[in-house]
């Protein structure tokens, strides 16, 4: 997997003027045996890959363009609170895959539930909470577009960055920090319905059948229609090449590639 040097990272904002446009940014790395940190969060303005490598070959006026996003301020407070945390690397989907190729895309979203499970930590960034503390309450008003709680709830793929990583950190919209995952497990239960088992040790040992899985999932949302299916690969512990363009036909394909890796009739309920 290809990760940020968080110390690069910062270095080069702190001082862009003396920052050599040669100097990497990410490096490969392998994710069995490196400690880092990763990030879970809901997208919006964000910087790519190409963006991320490139940025000080840039024309002033398109650097600092980029450097204004939504998405780099995510970037940037990601690396810092890594720092803080102790950890030299980080990873982050909006960055850290060169979506150009294919092949790195289709290995990363198969390999993206075992890359948040072994990050030491996963940093849950909720952009739409603007309070000191996590909701611990459904408020409708607050939150109408996603049944009372904050977006990443709704999300498809952050089903499975909540259960995937040991440690899970809430920060709120200006990045105070306001819970974790064990702590929060009874609130995070209720929202998700995910068992607080689940929550504090993940899926192993727990007998859940297909269908429980599948319900979590039931209420989540993806961009693309393919992603439905491929954000629950991981859940399952099944691999199937991506075919973006293929639609709902993704999700007939994971249901088979589940029939086959086990014996639960439930999944046709589904």
């Amino acid at each position: 997997m290809k990760l940020l040097d968080v110390e690069a990272v910062l270095d080069r904002e702190t001082d862009a003027q003396q920052t050599n446009p040669e100097h990497e940014v990410l490096k490969e790395l392998d994710d069995e045996v490196t400690r880092y940190a990763i990030l879970s969060h809901r997208w919006g303005a964000e910087v790519g890959y190409k963006e991320m490598i490139g940025l000080m070959k840039m024309e002033e006026w398109k650097r600092n363009e980029v450097r204004r996003r939504y998405g780099y301020h995510k970037i940037i407070k990601s690396c810092e609170q890594a720092m803080k945390d102790g950890y030299r690397w980080l990873w982050i989907d909006t960055c850290c895959i060169d979506k150009r190729s294919s092949s790195e895309l289709s290995e990363a979203i198969n390999s993206m539930y075992r890359w948040y499970q072994n990050a030491q930590i996963c940093y849950a960034y909720l952009n739409d909470v603007e309070e000191s503390t996590f909701p611990s309450k459904k408020d409708d008003d607050k939150f109408d577009k996603s049944n009372g709680w904050p977006e990443w709830f709704v999300r498809g793929w952050t089903l499975q960055e909540l259960i995937a990583p040991k440690e899970v950190e809430f920060f709120n919209k200006d990045w105070v920090h306001i819970g974790n995952k064990r702590h929060l497990a009874p609130v995070l239960a209720d929202i998700t319905r995910i068992p607080q088992g689940v929550l504090t040790s993940g899926l192993t040992g727990k007998g859940l059948s297909v269908a429980q899985i599948m319900s979590w999932a039931a209420d989540r949302k993806t961009t693309r229609v393919e992603d439905r299916a491929y954000s629950l690969m991981g859940l399952f512990g099944v691999n199937m090449p991506m075919l973006y363009g293929e639609g709902k036909k993704a999700f007939r394909r994971l249901q088979l590639e589940i029939i086959r890796e086990y014996n639960d009739q439930s999944i046709l309920a589904w």
